[in-house]
């Protein structure tokens, strides 16, 4: 789709920023324009044009000057000096959960937005592909956004085609803790995404400093996070030298009927059959789950079972308190809303950007000063 053809069903206000667009790109690539020769150059009237010059002027983005406009000088003083300025752009902002890890995310960005200047609107939504996009379209056909800061669920194929449909917006797109596959690279998306990696590889590296050789890893692949968890949890026992074929590595979301309290016997079991005396879970409600399990069991922690929650939203309630990975949440909404801003103020000159921030691990209770050995026999008793 070329820059100039507007996606079908986004409306005038779309190609009006596209149309502003170009008109700032000419303005940086010759520093200044006439209304007559860039009406002519994009096939609208001279009347289209001024107006546009005098949005961007009052926005304090061009000088107006006889029959056109240049870029920005310290001596104008025509625009709107003395009294407070607009918004000069409004993104548009859909996340998957407005109650749990999101919420911080958006006060991140939200902080950022006022100080840019910037109108932030946001939507709600579930991890569903279509009803991302239902979420994203309501915000394109009722708002007039100039950007999109979302985090969508890419599996599979509706996933996927969300993820192109994004990529061929005509406005820009920033995802907010999501990375596009290699299989679909969507080359025009930026993103600012936690490194959860480096997070899991960091926990399991804490544990081993505390005396632990076989190290287990609880998560639920239904979350975008946990491949990422999983992928720094293999990756740090290989680094240490500790294989992972004969180790727990359990997936929550296969759990028979829901029946919780069974899944987890069954995760203890293993831990007892491997020696296994730590365990990094994901996420934050399911290491709470996982210690109040262990406790019930009689299993002492961290004496008996040490454990590292990931996502840090909930695991300084447990008792004991629970060690956790904590994403700088935040600060991803921070970055995301950065990200948007320079992309809005310098166009398609810019090259796109990608940004991992580091998570950091809050260590507490549930994995510090264990005794150092197997739960072996434990399990046998408690039951």
């Amino acid at each position: 789709m070329s820059p100039e053809q507007p996606a079908q069903g986004q409306g005038k206000s779309l190609f009006s920023l596209q149309r502003r667009e170009r008109l700032m790109e000419e303005l940086r690539a010759h520093g200044a324009i006439t209304v007559r020769d860039i009406a002519v150059k994009l096939g609208v009237s001279e009347l289209t044009i001024r107006r546009d010059v005098n949005i961007l002027a009052d926005e304090g983005l061009v000088s107006r000057v006889h029959g056109g406009a240049t870029l920005p000088s310290p001596l104008d003083r025509s625009g709107a000096a003395g009294r407070q300025q607009p918004h000069s752009y409004s993104i548009g902002m859909v996340v998957p959960s407005l109650d749990y890890y999101w919420p911080q995310v958006i006060s991140g960005a939200r902080a950022e937005a006022e100080e840019q200047n910037l109108r932030i609107m946001v939507r709600g939504s579930t991890y569903d592909a279509a009803d991302n996009r239902r979420q994203v379209q309501a915000l394109l056909d009722t708002q007039n956004i100039d950007g999109l800061i979302v985090a969508p669920d890419m599996t599979g194929e509706s996933g996927q085609e969300l993820l192109r449909w994004l990529n061929a917006l005509p406005i820009p797109v920033v995802l907010a803790e999501r990375r596009p596959p290699e299989e679909n690279p969507a080359h025009r998306l930026e993103w600012v995404a936690t490194d959860h990696a480096f997070g899991a590889g960091m926990a399991v590296r804490h544990l081993w400093q505390e005396g632990h050789r076989r190290i287990g890893c609880l998560t639920d692949s239904s979350s975008p996070t946990s491949p990422h968890v999983v992928r720094g949890w293999r990756q740090a026992m290989a680094a240490l030298k500790n294989s992972v074929e004969d180790a727990v590595h359990e997936d929550s979301a296969r759990t028979a009927n829901g029946d919780r309290a069974a899944h987890f016997d069954h995760v203890l079991e293993l831990c007892e059959e491997t020696g296994t005396t730590a365990m990094l879970v994901h996420s934050d409600t399911q290491a709470v789950a996982f210690v109040q399990h262990c406790v019930d069991k009689g299993l002492k922690v961290p004496g008996d079972m040490a454990i590292v929650g990931y996502d840090d939203e909930v695991a300084y309630l447990a008792e004991p308190a629970i060690s956790a990975v904590r994403p700088p949440k935040q600060y991803v909404g921070k970055v995301a809303v950065q990200l948007m801003a320079a992309r809005l103020a310098e166009g398609r000159m810019r090259p796109v950007h990608r940004i991992q921030l580091n998570p950091d691990l809050i260590l507490r209770e549930s994995s510090i000063g264990a005794p150092r050995g197997a739960a072996a026999g434990l399990l046998q008793d408690s039951k």
